[in-house]
């Protein structure tokens, strides 16, 4: 490992006494490694650790070349998601430092990460491919980067009334969807807002999406699980004028006459790990399977 890129909550106001511990640890581990971040974390790193200020570069990137490069990623599963936005086709992996709550994408726990900032340095860790989801409009312009590595979600913007949804997968209707709003999720973000509305915990090696109603009107509406080298177009009506467009809760109000259509993203998210981690293994944890 050459270079390892440093992104995080620049106004992140808790755990700041085991965020510095990782970060003094990393720095005498890595050696010649080059570490970076860019300036708003920087800053703030700096402030929490003013010794670290000639360890840490301040760049606007990470380095071009993937397979010398890692980017960490230290907060919860939202800075995870912002991380991978910025990353995005570039090919660095992506490794989770967990300071929020749950952290399903994490390798670990800010409270024990100095643990293993030596087995980072010398890239002790696996990586597995996540997919996305890519939107697009034929009719409206989009809010720039529009993929999702958790879901996409359409939402209604006004809380008085309810919004119908259109969808068609392919040429063939599926089904008109009314009540809140519609997620459709990638197997990475099943365990997100999928999961609080009911949907099922698929697992990342799974090429499928999942499309999950929130609220339904119709309790026939049950979340559905489909390939994901399936087109889903998406048309709305409501009272209102407008809906919420959310992409790994980037929220954008948009016409309610926008067209989406949902397709499989041309390119993946390298998500590192420890070698002895699985998504099993996460699972037992974050969801106290194993008591």
């Amino acid at each position: 490992m050459q270079n390892i890129f440093l992104y995080g909550n620049p106004t992140q106001s808790s755990r700041l006494d085991e965020l510095r511990d990782f970060l003094l640890a990393l720095i005498a581990a890595a050696g010649s490694v080059r570490l970076c971040a860019e300036k708003d974390y920087r800053d703030f790193l700096l402030r929490i650790a003013p010794q670290t200020a000639d360890s840490i570069e301040p760049a606007s990137a990470p380095p071009a070349d993937p397979g010398e490069t890692l980017a960490i990623s230290i907060g919860g599963d939202g800075t995870f998601l912002t991380t991978a936005n910025r990353i995005g086709r570039s090919g660095v992996p992506v490794m989770g430092i967990n300071s929020g709550h749950l952290g399903y994408l994490s390798a670990a726990n800010i409270s024990n990460a100095r643990l293993i900032t030596q087995r980072i340095v010398e890239g002790d860790f696996t990586t597995e491919p996540r997919t996305l989801i890519s939107a697009t409009s034929p009719n409206t312009i989009l809010p720039p980067n529009a993929h999702a590595l958790n879901e996409v979600a359409i939402l209604k913007q006004d809380t008085a009334s309810m919004i119908t949804i259109e969808a068609t997968i392919g040429d063939s209707p599926l089904a008109t969807y009314t009540g809140d709003g519609l997620i459709v999720s990638t197997p990475t973000g099943s365990t997100g807002y999928n999961l609080s509305v009911g949907g099922p915990i698929i697992s990342p090696r799974c090429s499928d999406w999942v499309i999950s109603p929130i609220a339904a009107h119709s309790l026939s509406m049950r979340p559905l699980v489909v390939p994901d080298s399936i087109s889903l177009s998406i048309t709305c009506r409501s009272r209102s004028g407008s809906m919420m467009l959310a992409i790994d809760g980037r929220s954008t109000p948009l016409p309610i006459t926008t067209r989406l259509e949902l397709k499989k993203a041309d390119f993946e998210i390298r998500v590192a790990h420890l070698p002895e981690q699985s998504f099993i293994h996460s699972l037992r944890h974050k969801l106290h399977w194993a008591e």
